[in-house]
This record gives structure tokens, sequence and C-alpha cells, in this order.
């Protein structure tokens, strides 16, 4: 598990920014956390360290986005699940269609979209809670399967 404490949206932006770097075709990032935790902000972060067309928002209406690469690097696919019902509905948008050539993102993934491969990484992020702590939010990257090497990944996301 590798904890962060990301102080505001700017760090939060530029730690999506040096995950894209990690991130290739295949690759399954799943987000969790409360509302307004900063899942979307992360999201525009990988999107923007993957030169992808944008902008990235939350996709909570239409389910689910692709953002082409406008670098020769592989597309996004943005999802929030937050609205499904579970797995059946998240079959139904299709995403094992795109999963093998694109960086697929699953916002309120967790409980739904771990089917989608063996290989993640689940993000999970927290608001601190305290005045004193202002935007402080603690994410935790746990790594599942045997894609990722977590000293690597660690040393590549802290600022």
């Amino acid at each position: 598990m590798i904890d962060l404490d990301v102080p505001d949206a700017e760090s939060m932006t530029a730690l999506g920014e040096r995950l894209a770097e990690l991130l290739r075709p295949g690759d399954l990032v799943l987000l969790g956390g409360d509302l307004g935790a900063g899942k979307t902000t992360l999201a525009q972060g990988v999107g923007a360290g993957l030169g992808v067309r944008g902008p990235v928002t939350s996709p909570t209406f239409v389910i689910a986005r692709v953002h082409p690469s406008l670098a020769g690097g592989p597309p996004l696919v943005h999802v929030d699940a937050y609205r499904l019902g579970g797995w059946d509905e998240l079959e139904d948008i299709d995403l094992e269609a795109t999963l093998d050539e694109a960086v697929t993102l699953v916002e309120w993934g967790e409980g739904v979209a771990e089917g989608l491969a063996g290989d993640r990484l689940e993000i999970h992020i927290d608001r601190a809670h305290g005045a004193e702590l202002g935007e402080v939010r603690h994410v935790r990257v746990r790594v599942v399967g045997d894609r990722w090497d977590e000293d690597a990944l660690a040393a590549a996301v802290r600022p």
C-alpha cells in the first residue's frame, strides 16, 4: 500500500500526471472516495499526462467517455460507475472492447469494476478533517496483480 498526503487540487493534478507516465494500454485504475474527494481532479491529471483530447470532466451523466490521444499514446476511457447498479450494468458498457488498447479509469469503481482485470491499481482518496488541514487529501494506492512493482510505483508518484 502506498500512502500519500496531497495538499491541494494542483498537487492532485500533478499526481495524476506522474501516474500517467507509468500507464500503458490495458491498464485499469479504479478510483474511490467520497463526493468531492478529488477523483475527477486526479483523472484530469492522468488525461493531461497522457496527452488526450479533453477536457476531462466527470462522466456522471454519460457514464463513460473516450478521450483519444493527441500524442500517439493510448486513449483514456474515463468511466463513472456511481449510478451503475453493479457488474451487469457495467458489462453493458462493453469496456472489455477497449480494455486492451486504452487506459481505463473508473471512478466509483470499488466493489463494481474489479472483475475487469486481474492487474489494476486501486486508488482511494479521503478528505482530511479539520480546518487546519484545508484541502489536504489522503491517497492510498493499492497494487493488485503482477503488472506493477510497488516500490517503483511509489518512487514515481511521490513528488
